[in-house]
């Protein structure tokens, strides 16, 4: 019988049994764990959804159980580390060569117990297999591992959505989303088994580190975080090598990847090589969820959008789960080459930097709600709307999720979606998607008001005369005084 989180939280000890989570089929496999580790090396990284998902993992005939902690402590754990004593640390663990650099350095450096966890965002099949033994191997005394897809969809990508969040013109704050819900899953995790530290991979030069860190004090101001890319002598991939040669961590000799990449199942990114130039055109073969649209098929693919409140609840007629929803479009979003943009950003931290992102899925339900917003909202709220949701992304995009700001915003949002129900069919063709019909119970247009045909007896187009006069007085009152009248 599978133990609940509540459960182990009152006994740190408790076996948690639960079947393994079938993920999505990827064809990448990218880092979302431990921020964007393989932004420095390129190596395959974890995550997983699902609030029913927190478990202690070990692989038996199809089902994960939970392995209880390591109770023998070294001698750094008993008596501290170089640079201190902390009692136990939770570190976002992807199994790439730096988090498993991070384990033995923490222990070596803070005399800590290391717990690992990684989650799981949607960013593929076989990113958890084996991380259990390469987490132990590296000196942590325990993995526990989060399903967080239909979480992440529902309370973190959906708010966004229904939002209109778009950071830069562009964005669809496909990183910005997932850092939040990782990051609380941590403390969550650190809670549960007694920890008074957390740790991530993240870079000094990115956004993630805030992002994550804003998260920890938000939820736990009292926790200690431990960042030891801004705090160690490892500069590059060599130096992680070596470092795990000399504390005996088994690393797995493989290509360095020439792009830096995150995936989940809202979207992926690239960043380096080529595309730190922003004059290069990205290559064709580096693209990982959608096909060239060039490639894609010659025959359009019409979609129809449901959506209730403002959110989207199916597509065809089928009612799915968020996460289910968004998997499946992206399939078909992929297959016609739809959801790619090319742009440079300015970071957080002040620089500028070029990324390419791939968000099929995404693209077509962001098409969806802003055509059925079309129908249901009235100017002024709609150009108020539209305000607010560059405040809104630019919020997400700076790591402020939990702040009383964004949530209050959010509460604007649901209130003024809550009549955008109905349906949108959108037209997929070669990188394209363009509506093709939307209706709803809630519509404001009104076809004999708008009608070129007279007959509605509402608008009496002799009323326009006097609304331009009054309308345009200010415009008329300054041009008699420019010109003496």
């Amino acid at each position: 019988m599978a133990t609940t989180l509540a459960q182990s939280m009152a006994c740190p000890k408790a076996v948690v049994v639960q079947a393994g989570v079938s993920l999505s089929e990827s064809r990448c496999t990218t880092a979302i764990c431990g921020a964007s580790t393989n932004r420095m090396w390129g190596t395959s990284l974890s995550m997983t959804p699902a609030v029913s998902g927190l478990r202690k993992v070990s692989q038996a005939k199809g089902i994960r159980a939970a392995i209880g902690s390591v109770d023998v402590k070294t001698t750094e754990e008993t008596k501290g580390g170089i640079r201190g004593k902390l009692n136990k640390v939770v570190l976002a663990y992807s199994g790439g060569l730096d988090t498993s650099v991070i384990v033995p350095w923490l222990r070596e450096n803070y005399g800590c117990e290391v717990v690992c966890f990684t989650a799981d965002v949607g960013q593929g099949v076989g990113e958890t297999e084996g991380l259990e033994a390469k987490a132990k191997a590296s000196g942590a005394s325990e993995l526990v591992i989060a399903d967080l897809r239909e979480e992440f969809v529902r309370d973190y990508i959906f708010p966004c959505l229904r939002a209109g969040a778009v950071y830069e013109r562009k964005y669809l704050l496909g990183t910005s989303m997932a850092r939040p819900i990782i990051a609380k899953a941590m403390v969550d995790v650190a809670k549960a088994c007694g920890a008074d530290a957390v740790s991530h991979g993240c870079t000094g030069k990115g956004n993630d580190q805030v992002r994550f860190e804003l998260t920890f004090f938000a939820l736990n101001p009292k926790l200690a975080v431990v960042a030891p890319w801004r705090e160690w002598d490892i500069k590059g991939r060599e130096d992680a090598i070596e470092y795990a040669k000399k504390h005996n961590v088994p690393v797995v000799a493989t290509k360095k990847s020439i792009y830096s990449r995150d995936r989940n199942l809202w979207h992926i990114s690239h960043e380096g090589d080529i595309l730190e130039d922003p004059a290069n055109e990205p290559a064709k073969d580096m693209f990982v969820m959608s096909v060239d649209p060039e490639d894609a098929p010659d025959t359009p693919e019409y979609l129809t959008i449901q959506i209730e409140k403002g959110l989207p609840v199916g597509f065809n007629g089928k009612k799915l789960s968020p996460a289910t929803l968004l998997e499946e479009l992206n399939e078909i979003g992929g297959k016609h080459g739809i959801g790619r943009i090319d742009m440079v950003e300015n970071r957080l931290v002040g620089m500028k930097s070029r990324g390419v992102y791939e968000t099929p899925g995404g693209t077509i339900l962001t098409s969806a709600c802003r055509e059925l917003e079309a129908l249901t909202l009235d100017r002024e709220s709609m150009q108020m709307k539209d305000m607010l949701a560059l405040k809104y992304a630019e919020l997400v995009y700076a790591g402020r999720w939990f702040d009383p700001l964004r949530e209050s915003m959010d509460a604007f949002m649901e209130k003024m979606t809550e009549t955008t129900t109905g349906e949108v069919t959108l037209k997929l063709y070669k990188g394209s998607v363009n509506v093709a019909s939307r209706s709803s119970p809630n519509s404001l247009y009104r076809q004999d008001i708008s009608s070129f045909e007279e007959g509605s007896g509402i608008y009496d187009q002799a009323d326009a005369a006097g609304f331009i006069r009054l309308y345009g007085l200010p415009t008329r009152v300054r041009a008699m005084q420019q010109h003496g009248l």
